[in-house]
């Protein structure tokens, strides 16, 4: 087997499960679990109805590049939502079983490892990133996120010399875990410093239709590359996904868009990769692509949560205030995320991830890694997915509220 298989590290979940095993929730309290980013909404009931109009699709081999109706959905929807001169369907656009099976397989199309192949990202971060660089032999290079820089990499900390290294750049905007957007000018400087040092940049944006203020939609980085008249997205992709904008994680469907000089060799990558949409789903997703108004609905469902949660839990943790995404980065009252997280389990049985779980001590950046403190900037602290209905949310917050009251 791969050797480079030895190097991945354990998923947050099989830690949780680990250190959780031996904990026993009280008697005759249901149990309420604040930790996987599954949506609970109800799924886009146009998009299930298209995928059994088209069942009979499912007797034929879908191609590679997808139907040129959902090139051209994706291409519209994201024109008209991050104010694009356009996205060429055909070169600029390509479907993809999510984005967690995209961000893997892209980078192990595009690391060349016969020279230095850091892949930088944002710490703590989704794991994928990791353990796809990790798998096409490439060197994860980490992004401290900490609240004195509001939850975003420190682009500045990094050497000439480190960024000279880089060969893929990984955002996440809105961020998981810490819902932190980034903005137009700091995608735009990260585009300075691809152009400098040739790097790709690669934004993941799974989260960017989940926002509490309607009037500001988080930026996205093919948004910034239009503004700078930069047409072609030179060196820029976006991974988008209808998990959570349409509440569809099982439909696992989105798409990947930007430079057709780097989506041109990753299509042929897809096509010995086997990894083609099936048709009805692809049927499905043009629904959902040129629907706005159940998204709109599902923003007004997480502002309630937030809104609710927010008020209970102000007044004993310390927060970041939410700007998008479906998550709360609340700091741990003692600092101990992992043993938080037990007794909240064992008191309770609300369950929850230790932030620690999502992030990597760093060092020092001429040891190859940002950040000077050597820790873990998880560390402290639990992310909370408010992804239940809003009575079972807002009552795992009461639960917290009176679990840290009765500590104190």
């Amino acid at each position: 087997m791969n050797p480079d298989l030895d190097a991945l590290k354990p998923y947050p979940f099989e830690r949780l499960a680990a250190l959780r095993a031996d904990v026993t929730p009280p008697e005759g309290l249901a149990h309420i679990p604040l930790t996987i980013g599954e949506p609970q909404h109800a799924p886009f009931a146009a998009a299930l109805e298209a995928l059994h109009a088209h069942q009979d699709e499912f007797a034929r081999y879908p191609a590679t590049g997808g139907l040129a109706e959902l090139r051209e959905a994706i291409g519209g929807w994201a024109t008209r939502r991050f104010c694009l001169a356009g996205l060429d369907a055909e070169t600029q656009v390509l479907p993809v079983n999510g984005t967690r099976e995209a961000i893997f397989a892209f980078v192990q199309a595009a690391l060349d490892c016969t020279r230095p192949a850091k892949v930088a990202m944002p710490n703590p971060f989704y794991q994928i990133y990791e353990g796809a660089t990790l798998l096409a032999g490439g060197e994860p290079y980490y992004l401290d996120c900490r609240a004195d820089n509001g939850f975003r990499p420190d682009l500045d900390a990094v050497s000439a010399d480190t960024w000279r290294q880089v060969q893929v750049v990984f955002l996440c905007s809105p961020g998981n875990p810490t819902g932190a957007v980034t903005p137009l000018a700091e995608f735009q400087r990260l585009i300075e410093l691809a152009d400098e040092h040739d790097f790709i940049i690669a934004s993941d944006e799974c989260y960017s239709e989940l926002y509490l203020d309607e009037a500001t939609p988080p930026p996205g980085l093919l948004e910034a590359c239009a503004a700078l008249g930069r047409h072609d997205y030179r060196r820029c992709l976006v991974f988008h996904s209808l998990s959570k904008r349409s509440n569809l994680p099982g439909l696992r469907s989105g798409f990947v868009a930007g430079d057709a000089a780097l989506i041109a060799p990753f299509r042929r990558y897809r096509t010995y990769h086997g990894c083609a949409m099936a048709l009805p789903v692809q049927h499905a997703s043009i629904a959902a692509w040129n629907d706005e108004a159940h998204v709109l609905a599902n923003r007004d469902a997480y502002r309630e949560k937030f809104a609710a949660v927010t008020e209970i839990l102000a007044p004993v943790m310390e927060f970041p205030v939410p700007e998008a995404s479906f998550y709360l980065w609340p700091a741990v009252p003692g600092g101990d995320d992992e043993a938080f997280t037990r007794e909240l389990l064992r008191h309770a049985n609300v369950s929850v991830l230790p932030g620690s779980y999502m992030g990597r001590p760093a060092a020092d950046d001429r040891m190859g890694r940002v950040g000077s403190s050597g820790t873990n900037p998880g560390s402290g602290r639990l992310r909370l997915a408010l992804v239940a209905e809003a009575r079972a949310t807002a009552e795992a917050a009461r639960r917290i509220r009176d679990f840290i009251e009765r500590r104190l």
